[in-house]
C-alpha cells in the first residue's frame, strides 16, 4: 500500500481484516494526504479515508471475482473528508441547501448545570415532546422546564417517552456505561451467518463492478442512504423503499439519492408487507435502519428475509448497538456525539460550557461507509461459499473507532468550504429539484470510476418495482 498516511493505511487494513479481505487486495491501495483534514481535535480525516477507502477496493475486488482486472484504488484525505461532509456541499440552482431545525432542536443546560440534547427535527418528535413537557413550544419554554430538573432526569424523562435525546458525558463517564461497555466488546463491523443457501454466483464481469446487483434500501437520515448510494455508485441497481406518510429531510436526501430509484410501500398494512417481501426474493442485499425488533414484528427480520430469499445479505444499523442497556434506544449522530463525551471534549478544548460537536456527521458517514462495506464483502462471501449473512453497524460503535484514533491539536485548522475545493465538485445538470452540483465519488477506481447513473429524485418517484 502506498501512503502518505500510516494511520489511515493501518485502519483501512484493520477493518478490511474484519470484513474478510483478502491482505494482498491491500497492495493495489494508495492513500494520500494527511491530518488535520478538518478543523477539530478528532482524527476525522483518519475515519474517513480508511472507511471510504475501503469500499472502494471491495468493490474493485467483486469486479476481479466477476472476471475483471485487478485495479488499482486511489483516494486522497481531502476528498475523503470532503465526502464526510457532502450535504454541506450540495447546491441548487448555484445555492447551499437548507437544512431546517425545529425551534426547540439543540442544546439545553440543567438545573444541576449538566447539558442535554434535545432531537426535534421530525414531526412525531416534536409533537411528543411537546405534549409531554406541557410547556410553550419554543426554546425559552421548554428551558424552563429544564430549569428545574438535572440533566439525568431530562434523559430518562425522553427516554422512556422513546425520544431521541442524549445527556453530555465525559469520555470517561461513557467509557464507564454499561453500553459502552457492550460496545467494547464487538468489533466496528460485524460481519455473521445467519443461515445456509447455495452460493448464488456474481453475474459475469460488465462495465462496472456491482452491475446485476439489486439492493433495497429501507433508511433514512445519512448513514443508511450513504450505505445505498455507495453501492450505486459501483453499478447496483438500489431501490429506495420509503412511505408517503413519512417524514423527509429533503436536504439529505437531495444528496443521498443519487443513484437511486425511490418508491413508496406502507408498511403498517399487509398489502404493503407483502410487496417489500416481493421485491425481497430477487433482491441481493437488504438494507435497513430501523430500530432492532421494529421489522421483525413485521416478518422482516433477518432470519425471516433470508429464510424468504436464501443467500440474502441483510444490512443491519442502530444507534447503540445491538447488544447492552440501550440497545432499543433511539439516536442520531449528534445524540451519540453526545452521550458518549465527543462532544464534551469538544467544548472542553474549545473552552466551552457546553459542547462543540464534530465538523461533520462523521458517525453517520463513517457508519455508511462501513455498512457499504459490509454488504459487499457479505455479497462476495455468499458468491464463494454460500449461506445468508448479517452485517451490523451501529452510529455509536463507530463513535468508539473514531475516539481510539486519538486526539489532534487541529482546532484552527482551516474551513473546508466549498469555493476550496471547487476541484471535488461536478454537475449534475437540471434535477427535480433544481441544477444541481455537488461532491465527486471520493474512491478513484482506475479501471471502473465511480459515478451516479441517474440523478437524485424526490421519495415515491417510482413505482416498488425492480427495473428491467
Amino acid at each position: 500500500m502506498q501512503t502518505d498516511n500510516r494511520e489511515a493505511a493501518d485502519q483501512l487494513a484493520k477493518i478490511w481484516d474484519l470484513a474478510g479481505g483478502d491482505s494482498k487486495a491491500l497492495d493495489r491501495v494508495a492513500l494520500t494526504g494527511d491530518e488535520p483534514a478538518l478543523p477539530g481535535i478528532y482524527k476525522v480525516g483518519v475515519q474517513a479515508q480508511a472507511a471510504i477507502a475501503a469500499t472502494g477496493l471491495a468493490a474493485a475486488e467483486i469486479h476481479r471475482a466477476r472476471g475483471g482486472p485487478a485495479q488499482d484504488v486511489s483516494l486522497s484525505m481531502r476528498h475523503a473528508a470532503a465526502a464526510f461532509r457532502s450535504e454541506s456541499y450540495i447546491r441548487l440552482n448555484d445555492k447551499p441547501g437548507a437544512m431546517e431545525f425545529d425551534p426547540i432542536h439543540g442544546f439545553y443546560k440543567c438545573g444541576d448545570g449538566g447539558w442535554v440534547q434535545v432531537h426535534c427535527n421530525y414531526p412525531q418528535h416534536r409533537m411528543a415532546a411537546a405534549e409531554l413537557l406541557h410547556c410553550a413550544y419554543n426554546r425559552a419554554g421548554v428551558q424552563r422546564v429544564f430549569d428545574g430538573m438535572s440533566a439525568a432526569e431530562v434523559e430518562e424523562l425522553f427516554a422512556a417517552n422513546s425520544l431521541p435525546i442524549a445527556r453530555m458525558r465525559s469520555e470517561d463517564e461513557w467509557g464507564a456505561h454499561p453500553q459502552s461497555a457492550a460496545l467494547d466488546s464487538q468489533p466496528v463491523l460485524i460481519l455473521e451467518k445467519i443461515g445456509e443457501a447455495e452460493p448464488r454466483p456474481l453475474p459475469a464481469a460488465g462495465e462496472r463492478p456491482l452491475a446485476g446487483l439489486r439492493v433495497l434500501d429501507l433508511t433514512k437520515v445519512i448513514a443508511g442512504p450513504v450505505c445505498g448510494r455507495t453501492m450505486a455508485e459501483h453499478g447496483a441497481e438500489v431501490l429506495q423503499i420509503t412511505a408517503a406518510h413519512m417524514a423527509h429531510a429533503m436536504a439529505l436526501i437531495i444528496d443521498a439519492n443519487r443513484g437511486k430509484r425511490s418508491a413508496y410501500l406502507d408498511l403498517r398494512k399487509d398489502a404493503g408487507v407483502g410487496r417489500l417481501k416481493g421485491l425481497v426474493r430477487e433482491a441481493d442485499i437488504f438494507v435497513q435502519g430501523y430500530r432492532p425488533g421494529t421489522l421483525a414484528s413485521r416478518g422482516l427480520g433477518p432470519e425471516q428475509l433470508a429464510a424468504l430469499r436464501p443467500g440474502l445479505v441483510y444490512v443491519s444499523l442502530s444507534a447503540f448497538g445491538h447488544e447492552g442497556p440501550w440497545s432499543e434506544r433511539r439516536g442520531f449522530d449528534s445524540i451519540v456525539q453526545t452521550a458518549s463525551g465527543i462532544g464534551h471534549a469538544g467544548g472542553v478544548a474549545a473552552g466551552k460550557d457546553g459542547m462543540q460537536h464534530l465538523p461533520c456527521q462523521a458517525l453517520d458517514h463513517g457508519s455508511g461507509y462501513l455498512m457499504a462495506l459490509g454488504a459487499m464483502m457479505a455479497r462476495l462471501k455468499q458468491a464463494e461459499e454460500g449461506g445468508s449473512w448479517l452485517v451490523r453497524v451501529s452510529l455509536a460503535r463507530t463513535g468508539r473507532w473514531l475516539q481510539s484514533l486519538g486526539k489532534q491539536d487541529a482546532l484552527d485548522a482551516p474551513e473546508m468550504t466549498a469555493e476550496g475545493i471547487a476541484d471535488l465538485i461536478e454537475d449534475y445538470g437540471q434535477t427535480a429539484f433544481g441544477h444541481m452540483t455537488g461532491v465527486k465519488p471520493a474512491a478513484q477506481l482506475k479501471a471502473t470510476p465511480g459515478y451516479w447513473a441517474t440523478k437524485t429524485v424526490p421519495p415515491g418517484t417510482h413505482a416498488p418495482e425492480w427495473g428491467a
